[in-house]
């Protein structure tokens, strides 16, 4: 049995605005692949350097000493470039009993409430990150280990909230204009039949 590649994500967005959005797509693809592939390395390293390298000398025995920052600042990174992928994709979870009792008028109803209103809160939450960021700079604090400011790795967080809220703004108007009901404005509604016969 052979698996299929993943599809390409194609926007349903028309003209430039689907143009933005697959570019988009693609930066937060690679953002997040080499966010968990430096993660991975990173804390391999960090127990390499504590019970190997820690028997022999000194200086790593505690592990390396900056590993718990840079996957602070990595986490961070994935968590927030990873919610806007998830609404790009219809891949949040959803609690879908009442919704998917309804009929598709009412789910397309529900589907546009929920998008705007999710996209209404993703825009608050962007607004007050960046006054707590804006709060971070003000009080200069410091990473301890690596030396740099603290306020520079939370500037993941509104371009999150950002990039999410367009997303599900942007889904609210793809079910707006169409027929059919959207997760996102290039998934539509309906579930998957993965089960196969033996």
């Amino acid at each position: 049995m052979t698996e299929q590649a993943p599809e390409k994500y194609q926007s349903g967005l028309p003209g430039f605005l689907g143009t933005i959005d697959v570019a988009i797509s693609k930066v937060e693809a690679v953002i997040l692949a080499l966010g968990v592939i430096l993660m991975a390395v990173n804390t391999c390293a960090n127990v390499v350097a504590r019970f190997i390298l820690g028997r022999f000398f000194d200086a790593v025995q505690g592990g390396l000493f900056f590993s718990g920052e840079i996957n602070r600042i990595l986490i961070i990174m994935i968590t927030f470039a990873g919610i806007g992928y998830a609404a790009r994709h219809g891949r949040h979870i959803r609690m879908s009993a009442i919704y998917d009792a309804l009929p598709v008028a009412g789910r397309k109803v529900l589907m546009i409430v929920i998008a705007f209103f999710t996209s209404i809160v993703m825009f608050f939450l962007c607004y007050y990150s960046v006054l707590y960021i804006v709060d971070l700079f003000s009080r200069g604090r410091i990473l301890p280990a690596l030396g740099f400011e603290i306020w520079w790795i939370y500037l993941w967080v509104p371009i999150g909230f950002a990039i999410t809220g367009i997303q599900y703004f942007l889904t609210g108007i793809k079910n707006i204009r169409s027929k059919d009901v959207y997760l996102s404005t290039g998934v539509l509604d309906g579930y998957a039949d993965t089960e196969t016969e033996v």
